[in-house]
């Protein structure tokens, strides 16, 4: 025999409180007393009472679902930034669905197809391009979208990003200043707006000092091509003294290969900066000289951009670039009067 269903009236005679008292309880947003939340929260355990969110989803229109699409999860920085996303969404009463995708935008319309069938009540995309074709979709349709960590030239498209041209321009100012002048850049993929913008900021900051980079490889990002880029500098006619690296994760494998394989010295033979700040840039064996990428603000940005969205407070698309200081420590020779407060 099928167990009857406990209702919110249920726990309303329980608690001794109205049955709209238990919605506000259970819903998102209302203004409930601690002692009134207690109560109810305690009469609803006893009976065994859970919210009927489906129900609630037909009656507001709403899932209180976001849909969270990200390429790859190697880069520490991604993981460290979605529980940040996860817990902002919580705390505003939204749940996230997480889908990976290819890192290639014909490959993220299937993915986005699953999310729509999800009701998702927007979309958060992390360093992935979405084609043409699909911006048309989404904009037709009204689905709220925020860019994180990637920019997109279309003018429809919102995205929150750190400031990755003037990070870079700094890197080179700093290095400039300590005294380099064979200098290397292993970047980000190209194909990214986040590779593209450090590496023109790097090389407009090296330009502005008079030097040019004396090599510059394309390592998507990935550890492995981080590394091979390092052997292919390292075994030209002039090797570099500073190699400013796309991100964290990839210099993480530039330095290994320094020390291990060319069993060169960091900073004293070579210094390496990256970019990114993740929790490993701190760690003794690699205390690297790194651009923060001030997630917790990138985050609070994005959360409030796609709330603005699906509450109909923004209409146009907004694009946020976000000022992420140099965190200086051992990995680079330090110019004089540089700290991480700045010059």
């Amino acid at each position: 025999m099928a167990k009857e269903r406990i209702t919110a009236s249920d726990v309303a005679r329980r608690a001794g409180v109205s049955q709209p008292t238990v919605s506000r309880v259970f819903g998102v947003g209302a203004k409930v007393s601690e002692n009134l939340k207690l109560k109810v929260k305690t009469a609803a355990a006893e009976l065994g009472y859970r919210p009927n969110t489906l129900a609630r989803t037909l009656a507001t229109g709403r899932s209180r679902t976001i849909g969270l699409i990200v390429a790859y999860l190697d880069n520490p920085f991604y993981p460290e930034a979605l529980e940040k996303l996860s817990l902002a969404l919580n705390e505003i009463g939204y749940h996230i669905l997480i889908f990976m995708a290819a890192n290639q935008a014909e490959e993220i319309d299937p993915v986005v197809e699953d999310l729509l069938d999800n009701q998702v009540d927007g979309i958060i995309i992390a360093s992935v391009g979405i084609s043409n074709t699909l911006t048309d979709r989404l904009v037709k349709e009204n689905i709220p979208l925020v860019l994180f960590n990637r920019g997109q030239d279309d003018p429809r498209l919102s995205s929150v990003t750190s400031a990755n041209f003037e990070g870079g321009r700094t890197v080179a100012q700093f290095l400039v200043a300590g005294g380099h002048r064979r200098i290397a850049h292993i970047s980000g993929w190209q194909g990214s707006s986040t590779g593209r913008d450090r590496q023109a900021g790097f090389i407009a900051g090296l330009k502005e000092a008079g030097q040019e980079l004396i090599g510059c490889i394309d390592s998507r990002f990935r550890r492995p091509l981080a590394a091979a880029a390092t052997r292919q500098l390292f075994s030209a006619e002039i090797v570099p003294d500073a190699i400013f690296v796309g991100n964290d994760h990839m210099a993480f494998a530039v330095m290994e290969t320094i020390r291990t394989e060319l069993g060169l010295r960091i900073p004293e033979d070579v210094s390496v900066v990256g970019y990114d700040d993740v929790s490993m840039a701190d760690w003794p064996s690699f205390n690297l000289t790194t651009v923060r990428q001030p997630a917790n603000r990138m985050v609070e940005e994005t959360v409030k951009m796609l709330m603005s969205m699906i509450n109909g407070d923004h209409l146009t698309a907004q694009k946020r670039e976000i000022h992420g200081p140099l965190q200086i420590r051992g990995s680079a020779r330090i110019p004089e009067g540089w700290s991480n407060e700045g010059v």
